[in-house]
């Protein structure tokens, strides 16, 4: 079964945490700090961290940063209610999850298998430096194959580089005319229609509702971004899109 890294510098959680893992037949690998995440991390296999951002010693920012230099494990943070500006950093530095304290048992778990199934799913951890992952998507440069969720995604050559350079600049906002010069190596005169017919089509693709993207978003008057349709943080300045042409 996979083991499970459970940091927290209160004992009553990690203990908590322990017996809820363990009843679905998870390892246990329990730490009190970032240090001693970062130390079992390196002397064992891990498959999934859950990763308190409140901590001495070293907290669970400064952990996680650490972690996404040397893993891609998938990483849940446990973040107290008043903790937002920490759950948008430890996003943008690459946590895949958080939930919040106090936390309910049954989607705790719940979100520990998601993760898990498609850690496992994409490889357990092995290394796929042609690989570019946010969320359910992966794209793969090197078979130039996309998937969302596991499900391969037909895309045109061109759709395929608008979302490979998103990809590669995750919560970024581009303007048009940025992401034509970037994309089509070309001065973006009057361009600012063709790359918005081809984010469109993107989202037909990729989206589940075209029409309330979950991934790549508009930002009113900026341009365009990318981020974890999952757990990504919804601001106001999103919705004034022109019904997301």
């Amino acid at each position: 079964m996979p083991n499970i890294l459970v940091c927290d510098d209160e004992r009553d959680i990690v203990a908590a945490l322990t017996i809820y893992l363990q009843a679905e037949g998870y390892e246990v690998v329990p730490a009190c700090d970032g240090r001693e995440a970062l130390s079992a991390l390196r002397g064992q296999e891990i498959q999934l961290v859950l990763l308190d951002v409140m901590m001495p010693a070293m907290d669970g920012i400064s952990a996680l940063a650490q972690i996404r230099r040397e893993s891609n494990v998938p990483v849940i943070l446990l973040t107290a209610k008043s903790e937002d500006s920490d759950k948008v950093l430890g996003l943008n530095l690459g946590a895949d999850d958080y939930i919040t304290k106090p936390f309910n048992p049954v989607e705790l778990l719940a979100r520990v298998r998601s993760q898990l199934r498609r850690y496992l799913q994409l490889g357990g951890g092995k290394s796929r430096p042609d690989a570019l992952c946010l969320g359910g998507i992966e794209l793969d440069d090197r078979t130039k194959s996309v998937t969302r969720d596991g499900e391969p995604v037909g895309l045109t050559p061109r759709e395929f580089d608008i979302l490979k350079f998103l990809l590669q600049h995750p919560g970024e906002v581009f303007s048009p005319g940025e992401i034509y010069r970037r994309v089509w190596n070309e001065e973006p005169y009057g361009a600012e229609s063709t790359v918005a017919v081809h984010i469109r089509h993107l989202r037909e693709k990729l989206e589940i509702t075209p029409a309330q993207p979950r991934y790549i978003k508009a930002v009113w008057g900026q341009g365009y971004k990318i981020e974890n349709a999952d757990f990504g943080i919804r601001s106001s300045g999103l919705e004034g899109e022109k019904k997301n042409e």
